[in-house]
């Protein structure tokens, strides 16, 4: 039996002016945005604020998550314009922090990563007071995938953990827990970039598991951190063990401070990319 969203897990449909432009810049540029096709909940508040998370090399992923809303079929070939097309919307929007994410692609030899690079270069030229945020995934690890994205110099690397060990399997069939901490220590090891990964929770794991995860993290040099509630995308997906409470969120950021995390964002829509410049 699924259980009943709490009250303060729902947002209100929101269509102004300034959500319509941004809506109209994405498709004029021919733009996916993880906030679409994520559902994420705090898409709306984000398009009133005119920013949006950008989703690059198409919109459908080589993994198949089972939390995750993005669909699991043959990717598209990667379009060669779409570099500039995301500076040009970046530039569009005026975004002085701009956040790009990507489905995973283990289908190219170096799973995106010089794409990425284009991106963030193109970004660069039009915009060169934007800040950069990527959410990447995992590479497989590929360490000269790594020093790609390295040598583009993003001002923030984001890679998410998503769940604890416990779960990590069942939620991530196809990753790695492992491979995950090593993509965020190797970063960290070979460059100033500020490093930072997002954990869900109420996937059935317990406070102790989210600590080692913490520690985990913490201990591969992870600068920032976002914790969030998980929530069922549709009756395919995992469905939710917990909701967790707003004091229950409390003592989480207590545990996060606790374990040496000084840069986190913890609440039941907190989302990797939810108000990442004033975490930057």
């Amino acid at each position: 039996m699924r259980q009943r969203l709490p009250e303060y897990l729902k947002r209100p449909i929101i269509d102004t002016e300034k959500t319509r432009k941004v809506r109209k810049i994405l498709k004029v540029n021919m733009l996916n945005t993880v906030c679409e096709n994520a559902r994420c909940p705090n898409k709306n508040e984000c398009y009133t604020r005119q920013t949006a998370t950008f989703l690059i090399m198409g919109n459908s992923c080589t993994r198949n998550c089972r939390y995750c809303n993005i669909s699991c079929f043959r990717p598209e070939p990667v379009n060669p314009q779409e570099p500039l097309n995301v500076a040009k919307a970046v530039k569009d929007l005026g975004l002085k922090y701009a956040v790009l994410t990507s489905v995973t692609r283990d289908d190219l030899p170096d799973g995106g990563a010089e794409h990425f690079a284009q991106c963030i270069n193109e970004i660069r030229n039009l915009c060169p007071d934007t800040k950069i945020e990527i959410l990447t995934p995992d590479f497989k690890g590929d360490e000269n995938a790594l020093n790609t994205i390295i040598q583009a110099g993003p001002d923030v690397f984001n890679h998410n953990i998503e769940t604890v060990r416990y779960v990590f399997k069942t939620a991530r069939p196809q990753g790695s827990y492992d491979v995950s901490l090593k993509v965020l220590r190797y970063v960290k090891q070979n460059s100033n970039i500020k490093t930072k990964s997002g954990l869900m929770i109420g996937l059935g794991e317990n406070f102790e598991q989210i600590e080692e995860t913490l520690t985990d993290l913490y201990n591969a040099g992870c600068d920032i951190l976002t914790v969030g509630q998980y929530i069922q995308p549709s009756k395919e997906h995992l469905p939710v063990a917990k909701y967790y409470s707003l004091e229950e969120y409390e003592d989480l950021k207590k545990l996060a401070a606790s374990v040496g995390i000084k840069h986190y964002q913890i609440g039941p829509l907190v989302r990797s990319s939810y108000n990442a410049a004033s975490l930057s």
